[in-house]
């Protein structure tokens, strides 16, 4: 997610008296940090947003997932390891990617991100029309924000590279990619949205199942699995590395100047995934257009709720009979099933935000989902360097021992939480 506002060139940050643009390549221009007061008992009950109206449950929804992902999950998986026989073995798990099939909290980062890229895009859309852009002026800054996001992408990917490191697995690329496409589909009616969205999740499915079957990965290959994570039968089909997906980016990859022929990438993420996460922001798109029409706030929730479910159910019964799920292929399967976990959580935050009108609690995760760009790129370029610098100048022995881990991801996430604020504050945030 990403969009912003105004910075001098030479990156100094200024305080401007004009509206605070906002943050995501899909957050509406109009998105504004409100005032946090309580609803009176006069007041009638909080509405939905108006066809172009902000929308603060995806303010804190965007906050949540960003502060989750600069926590770097808060050491509790190496505090777990350093502490065998405690309660924190217990919720470990949670907080680190599965091995390669099945999700838990940590897997579901990514899909809430892309999804609200999609939410965003409806009401962004609304808002160039309203004021009088064309069509074409709108693809065009469609296809600059998608290029500048994949080029993004690589950049981050090169950080640790000595050449430029043409990989495009990285979430912004990956938005990137399908960016475009996902701003033409504004064009079509949901039954359109939906047609082409199962229809890229078939074609995404038969390229898969009727690609030749390979043997199993070798075991150098897939380190972060143990034997029973890999796949069998039919299944097999989706195996890391030795996928369709794979294959083309044997071929695509080594298309770029590399200091190496491409074989396989860490993790098992192809470069195809762009294509069934495109529907993850298609979904985002639908609800985005259901929370602009006109119905009762309850009906809204209503419909986000119904649909969660069924997606979720939808891909539980796909991922037993149809493809495994499986986040790092982006397999339709996972596609269903994260899409209904993520609409379920913003379901949760419309209830709380805007039915209910409970904002104020909110605000240290709308500080940071109002400039969402800024923490991503932070935590991915100097996330290292923070926690160096904290441990230099406040004492190593803060983060040392069996909690050394938990103590210092607190720190990188305070530092970032604190520059956020301070640019909420100056009413700056960073604009794609």
């Amino acid at each position: 997610m990403l969009r912003g506002a105004d910075t001098s060139k030479d990156g100094s940050l200024r305080q401007t008296r004009q509206a605070p643009a906002v943050l995501d390549p899909d957050i509406p221009s109009h998105t504004r940090f409100p005032r946090m007061t309580a609803p009176s008992a006069s007041s009638p009950a909080p509405s939905a947003a108006p066809s172009s109206g902000r929308l603060a449950s995806l303010d804190g929804y965007r906050g949540f997932i960003m502060v989750l992902m600069a926590s770097g999950s808060l050491g509790i998986p190496e505090v777990a390891k350093n502490l065998p026989d405690s309660g924190w073995a217990t919720v470990a798990p949670w907080f680190d990617h599965v091995a390669w099939a099945g999700g838990v909290l940590w897997d579901m980062i990514q899909p809430a991100f892309m999804f609200m890229v999609g939410v965003a895009a409806a009401f962004s859309t609304a808002k160039r029309l309203e004021r009088g852009d064309s069509w074409g002026a709108i693809l065009r800054h469609a296809a600059v924000r998608a290029l500048v996001l994949v080029l993004l992408g690589v950049l981050l990917a090169s950080n640790w590279s000595k050449l430029t490191n043409w990989s495009f697995t990285n979430v912004l690329a990956q938005i990137g990619l399908g960016y475009f496409f996902l701003i033409l589909l504004t064009r079509v009616s949901t039954r359109w949205q939906i047609c082409i969205g199962a229809g890229l999740l078939i074609i995404y499915w038969a390229l898969f199942a009727c690609w030749p079957a390979s043997p199993p990965p070798a075991a150098s290959t897939i380190k972060w699995m143990q034997p029973h994570d890999v796949l069998s039968g039919f299944f097999a089909k989706w195996n890391p590395h030795v996928n369709a997906a794979a294959t083309f980016d044997r071929w695509f990859l080594n298309l770029f100047p590399r200091t190496e022929p491409y074989v396989y990438g860490g993790g098992g993420y192809q470069t195809l995934n762009f294509v069934p996460s495109l529907v993850t922001m298609l979904l985002g798109l639908i609800c985005g257009e259901r929370l602009r029409r006109k119905d009762s706030s309850r009906t809204k929730l209503r419909v986000l709720v119904v649909a969660g479910v069924a997606l979720m159910a939808a891909g539980l019964v796909a991922g037993i009979f149809v493809c495994p799920i499986v986040k790092r292929i982006w397999t339709p399967s996972w596609t269903l099933w994260s899409g209904g976990i993520v609409i379920l959580m913003l379901a949760a935050f419309y209830a709380v935000m805007d039915i209910k009108g409970w904002k104020r609690w909110a605000m240290p995760l709308t500080v940071v989902g109002m400039n969402s760009i800024t923490v991503y790129l932070l935590f991915q370029l100097s996330g290292g360097w923070i926690r160096e610098t904290l441990a230099r100048h406040l004492g190593a022995d803060w983060f040392t021992g069996p909690y050394g881990p938990m103590m210092s991801r607190l720190g990188v996430l305070a530092v970032i939480w604190l520059l956020c604020w301070w640019l909420w504050r100056q009413k700056v945030f960073l604009r794609i």
